[in-house]
């Protein structure tokens, strides 16, 4: 048994299924240990995309999704979804190979320092040295990428110690279940002395909301308070948005109608909530909110966000303790159904508007009406992720995927693989600009060659529509967005999937029910008209504050 033997059969014991991956020849000795496994190893077509899939299938998951790369180029090609795992807290692990220790100390042909590349976008990275470290490595790299928060970390195995013989029997390590801490009993009692002494309070939950049992307990704790919840865009799910206690989604980059809300709150109680989703000084200029901070870990240092107390510990039994103590019907039941309805009303005002070219408000809520409250919505990145953020309804966790740490254009495609491999009865959507989908268009030969089936619906502007709209904000002129675009729907017959390119509301509805139902792929081409963004801003400027009030 050799060293690369070795580390297959620790990632046989960490329960993976799939490697996400290209091969090369630095790494040729572990994908022959690979054959040979219950693993079952897809080359991608690129780096990034393999990346951007364990990426996503950790995050659908909890379980570290795993990444395989060469030395070099390979290695580099990596970073874009690694470091998206990492500030979006999604539990990964990327492999990758190294040329022989006899060479790591000269200039030597696509010889990098991979350990030290990846050590800003990783919880934690090594090089394997020996074989008789790699059960350790393999043990210490899943619990890290998987204990709260979550994370990537990265082991290199060089290509001589790949081949190097096990001197002894290298058995992989028990994988013990860890319990997190429960919440400290002064802070848990400071937080009800607050929670009970508020007039207005409003929950806001984040990426840490959607995870285990937080998500549960969360909803218990609503519906025996009363309490309103606004969630992050990474948090979207984390109670029913068809629930009266929902107040949808804050992120947009300007004063939106739910920014009003935590204008008037006298309490804000952040759940899980990352300091990288979205800026606390959009929520909480003036940094004088009195903040109940409800997470794994303790709060960033932040001048808008100074928590009044701090409750460290699983978030899951933090709301379980809180749901013990809590008195019913604390808040009045009104309030929160009152301002839902209002801001439905006014959020949603623009999607039943058949025009064409499609809104983009009206194209997102097609795709609400086509998917089930279980199926998921993958957004890439651009104006359409704000729009998607902002309108789309997510009835459960982890059923509306945006990327909102890195944010990274071209997670959606391999994304979407990912997705049918974790959750093969969910119908998925990928929904993408035409710029961040020919970022890893590529992905289409290696979702027809798996075999799944998913719909990507393309949002259409010729452009980089997103920076072109704050181009115009700011300088009131737009340079550098403009983009030429393939006949998507050549391009998609010519990787065996299938297009159409809308040109009627009518068209747009039958394509989406016909693709979501298909065992196929299908790519829907949709003209979306961008316009909408500018009449956003401009009506969020004026007296915004009043429409719910």
């Amino acid at each position: 048994m050799n060293a690369a033997d070795v580390m297959v059969r620790c990632l046989e014991n960490e329960g993976v299924k799939y490697i996400f991956g290209l091969p090369g020849e630095e790494n040729e000795d572990l994908l022959m240990s690979l054959a040979k496994s219950s693993i079952q190893f897809i080359s991608t077509r690129h780096e990034q995309g393999a990346a951007f899939m364990a990426d996503v299938y950790g995050r659908l998951t909890g379980k570290a999704g795993v990444c395989l790369s060469t030395l070099g180029p390979g290695a580099t090609n990596l970073i874009t979804g690694v470091a998206d795992a990492n500030l979006d807290h999604a539990p990964l692990v990327a492999i990758t190979g190294q040329g022989s220790r006899e060479r790591l100390h000269k200039e030597s042909h696509q010889m990098l320092d991979i350990v030290q590349m990846f050590q800003p976008i990783t919880k934690w990275n090594t090089v394997i040295v020996a074989p008789s470290i790699i059960p350790e490595a393999v043990r210490k790299a899943f619990k890290l990428a998987e204990t709260e928060k979550p994370g990537a970390t990265h082991i290199e195995l060089p290509e001589d110690v790949a081949k190097l013989k096990a001197e002894k029997e290298c058995l992989p390590l028990e994988i013990v279940k860890l319990r997190r801490p429960a919440p400290d009993y002064k802070a848990l009692a400071k937080a009800l002395e607050f929670i009970r002494q508020a007039k207005k309070p409003v929950i806001l939950a984040g990426n840490g909301a959607i995870r285990k049992l937080a998500s549960k307990q969360l909803r218990l704790f609503v519906e025996k308070t009363h309490i309103p919840v606004v969630s992050t865009f990474m948090g979207k799910g984390a109670i029913s948005d068809a629930d009266e206690h929902s107040l949808f989604t804050l992120g947009l980059q300007a004063k939106d109608y739910v920014t009003c809300v935590f204008d008037e709150a006298d309490l804000v109680i952040t759940v899980g909530y990352d300091i990288v989703e979205y800026p606390p000084e959009k929520w909480n200029p003036a940094g004088d909110k009195k903040i109940i901070h409800i997470d794994f870990t303790p709060a960033e240092v932040y001048t808008q966000y100074m928590p009044t107390v701090e409750v460290v510990a699983d978030i899951a039994y933090t709301l379980w303790a809180l749901n013990q103590e809590i008195e019913d019907n604390l808040f009045p039941k009104e309030r929160a159904s009152r301002t839902h309805d209002v801001l439905e009303r006014h959020v949603q005002r623009d999607a039943g508007d058949a025009d064409f070219p499609i809104k983009p408000q009206f194209l997102i809520a097609e795709m609400r009406k086509a998917l089930d409250a279980s199926d998921i919505l993958i957004s890439d990145v651009g104006a359409h992720k704000i729009w998607i953020g902002r309108n789309y309804q997510a009835y459960e966790p982890n059923t509306c995927i945006i990327s909102n740490g890195l944010a990274s254009m071209g997670i959606a495609l391999p994304g979407a693989i990912a997705a049918k491999l974790a959750k093969p009865v969910a119908k998925v959507i990928a929904a993408v600009g035409d710029g961040g989908f020919l970022m890893n268009v590529q992905e289409l030969e290696t979702a027809k060659r798996l075999g799944v089936a998913f719909t990507v619906v393309i949002f259409n502007d010729n452009g980089y529509g997103l920076i072109e709209w704050k181009q115009q904000l700011h300088h009131k002129k737009s340079f550098g967005v403009t983009l030429t675009n393939p006949d998507f729907v050549k391009l998609a017959e010519s990787f065996g999937a299938r297009g159409v390119r809308i040109a009627s509301v009518d068209e747009l509805r039958k394509a989406l029910a016909k693709a979501i139902n298909s065992d196929d792929i299908w790519i829907i081409d949709v003209p979306v008209d961008y316009q909408e963004n500018f009449k956003l801003s401009d009506e969020l400027s004026r007296n915004t504050c009043e429409i719910i009030k």
